[in-house]
């Protein structure tokens, strides 16, 4: 190695041998370590950054065509709630357009039809009666299960029911339209009687059965509250046939006589419920009856079903003379036809 170095080194004094060696050697590793590393081109530097634009607003930086962030910058990911929420919005947006395919792009269904039968039940008759008419008119299932212990209370009218609809449909529109109706029946009197609600029913079912006429109604229910007050047994007849059943022919001695406790002629006070499903008119009558002192009545012969009624016994054994030749004279039918 050339010791040019000399003169150009001002800290190494060359008439210091020991000197001169030391730099001698330290200049002969750097040569050899010089010679073992490979050469590298030094890379142009890369002009700095140019300053930020006076814009109020700084645009993202562009994306790859491939969509990945650009070089030198580390991508943003969406939080998790983010992330959930579009996702809701994309559901609920593909729930949205479904029913808008469905309303807009589909026909509605045709309607439903069911085809209807016309029921009329008339004031007055029993349960049993009733179940006996609804078998005729094809409706399903078992009428006298279905209205149990509602005897009374299964008001009568029309009603509109589905073809073959089971009975107890009918039960429960009876039972609504009672309500319905009694709602506006005044109670008032009856109560002051210490009559319930069931009392006022079973006088009704009495009259229901009993007055033919409605200008009688009123009057057949006052000789009810009448005998009630005096201790009187009641006597009426329609009780016994609905105790028997029979309610067409002419009731025979041992079915008057008979032990039972809907035989007002042997029984004191009400029997034990109503006795027929009454109308409006019957119980409203049942409810605030005509305010007479009439005890008796019997039928007026040839008079469409018209009572002559009685406050005393005379009177009213005069008028059963009059019906029982009336009934004699017509073969022991009935002589309450016009």
């Amino acid at each position: 190695m050339s010791e040019d170095w000399l003169s150009e080194d001002p800290l190494v004094d060359p008439s210091d041998p020991a000197a001169v060696a030391r730099e001698q050697r330290r200049r002969e590793r750097e040569a050899h370590r010089q010679e073992r590393e490979p050469k590298q081109e030094e890379e142009p530097q890369a002009p700095p950054p140019p300053p930020p634009s006076p814009s109020p607003a700084v645009p993202p930086p562009p994306r790859a065509s491939n969509g990945s962030a650009p070089k030198g910058r580390t991508p943003r990911r969406p939080s998790l709630k983010v992330v959930a929420v579009l996702a809701v919005m994309a559901l609920t947006a593909g729930a949205v357009a479904a029913l808008a395919y469905d309303y807009f792009d589909k026909e509605p269904p045709p309607p439903v039809v069911f085809r209807t039968t016309t029921v009329t039940i008339p004031e007055g008759l029993s349960r049993a009666q009733t179940a006996e008419l609804a078998r005729e008119l094809g409706l399903k299932g078992d009428y006298l299960k279905a209205s149990k212990g509602r005897e009374g209370f299964l008001f009568p009218d029309t009603f509109e029911l589905r073809k073959g609809a089971p009975a107890s449909d009918l039960v429960q529109l009876q039972l609504e339209t009672f309500d319905s109706r009694m709602a506006g029946v005044d109670l008032k009197y009856a109560r002051s009687k210490n009559l319930t609600l069931r009392d006022v029913v079973t006088i009704a079912s009495m009259v229901e059965e009993e007055a033919m006429l409605d200008d009688e109604r009123k009057l057949v229910a006052a000789v009810i509250y009448n005998r009630l007050r005096d201790g009187m047994p009641l006597g009426i007849d329609a009780t016994t046939r609905f105790a028997t059943g029979n309610y067409t022919e002419p009731l025979t001695e041992s079915e008057l006589a008979a032990d039972s406790p809907y035989n007002t002629r042997l029984n004191g006070g009400l029997p034990p419920g109503p006795i027929s499903n009454p109308g409006l008119a019957s119980l409203e009558a049942a409810a605030r009856p005509a305010n007479v002192d009439y005890l008796f009545y019997v039928v007026k012969p040839g008079t469409c079903g018209e009572h002559a009624f009685s406050t005393s016994e005379a009177d009213f054994q005069a008028d059963v003379a009059r019906y029982n030749d009336a009934r004699e004279a017509a073969g022991g039918e009935s002589p309450d036809s016009c």
